[in-house]
């Protein structure tokens, strides 16, 4: 059925890392407007300016890119801090008409955007400001349900309680090791469940040695980078989840399935990580892994939808819907 001409337009526009684009896509998503995938990747020296001070952002782009050209749209979703001067000039040339939601801490203004969405940690403030716990993603119960259909054979297998493992990886505040994921795997394997685990590209090939050969009597799945990515499956099909902290997208995806969440912690840390995993505890979300599983009453995280129904009535006030 073609779009009524009536309908608001949206662009998503990001640096094209996968972290960013898919909570800005998630965004999207849950407004249920049609929207188009835009990439920006600037060019030295204009990165190593604030985000707030490019004069003439369109300059900083390869010869021929046309990632930003009107006609403008209704809506403009970005995320990371390198799309942020695109923001301001689409803003800025169309006059206002394009209604601005930024994604993460902008490092400039929050004023300069028709909205802002930072983690809680960041402590942004304003009337165009809205806080969330965790990340904003694509999880949505309708997805789950349809993945957990398409693999579910994959793991009739599997006793319960079905339990999905979600590994990440190094990062810069966080460390990930042998002796770690030894340690991590041992736990797991002591386990009386099912097990279905997801290792990321960050996991690294010795720690994916390590937990395969300690998991390996148990019958776990574990997901070897071939085919479709049963991350949402999993996810749908599990009675409770593991995961570990290094990644707020992981953490916030998981409790958004409103299932028990346990969090591994691993060597490092930061201040805004320490903030973000403590905000979830004290509100019921997540709870440490220490060996075990629990149960608890688990409130699903919703923030994407809760935050995508605000862009709509605020899209409206405006003139955009």
């Amino acid at each position: 059925m073609s779009e009524s001409p009536d309908t608001p337009s949206c662009w998503v526009l990001t640096p094209g890392h996968a972290g960013m684009e898919n909570q800005a896509i998630g965004l999207a998503e849950r407004t249920g407007l049609p929207f188009e995938v835009r990439r920006v990747r600037p060019r030295r020296p204009w990165t190593w300016l604030p985000p707030g001070w490019w004069p003439a952002p369109l300059a900083a782009l390869p010869a021929g890119d046309e990632a930003i050209a009107p006609p403008w749209p209704d809506l403009l979703i970005t995320c990371g801090r390198r799309s942020v001067p695109f923001s301001l000039h689409i803003r800025r040339v169309s006059r206002g008409r394009t209604f601005t939601v930024h994604i993460q801490d902008p490092k400039t203004a929050p004023q300069r955007f028709d909205l802002v969405v930072p983690p809680r940690h960041d402590r942004l403030s304003g009337a165009n400001v809205i806080e969330t716990l965790g990340a904003l993603h694509r999880v949505t119960p309708a997805r789950l349900a349809a993945e957990a259909e398409r693999f579910a054979p994959r793991l009739a297998h599997l006793p319960r309680p079905l339990v999905a493992v979600l590994i990440g990886g190094s990062s810069s505040a966080y460390r990930l090791t042998p002796a770690i994921m030894a340690a991590l795997s041992d736990r797991l394997a002591a386990l009386d469940a099912g097990l279905a685990v997801t290792p990321s590209r960050r996991t690294g090939a010795a720690n994916l040695a390590v937990l395969r050969e300690r998991l390996a009597p148990t019958g776990a799945e574990i997901w070897n980078f071939d085919g479709p990515n049963p991350y949402f499956g999993y996810l749908g099909l599990a009675d409770a989840i593991i995961v570990t902290c290094d990644s707020a997208t992981m953490v916030s995806e998981a409790c958004a399935t409103g299932k028990p969440v346990h969090v591994v912690e691993l060597d490092g840390g930061s201040r805004k990580f320490r903030a973000f995993h403590r905000a979830l505890r004290e509100a019921g979300h997540t709870r440490r892994f220490d060996g075990r599983l629990e149960h608890w009453a688990c409130p699903a995280l919703d923030e994407t939808g809760d935050i995508a129904r605000e862009v709509l009535a605020r899209l409206a006030r405006h003139g955009g819907a």
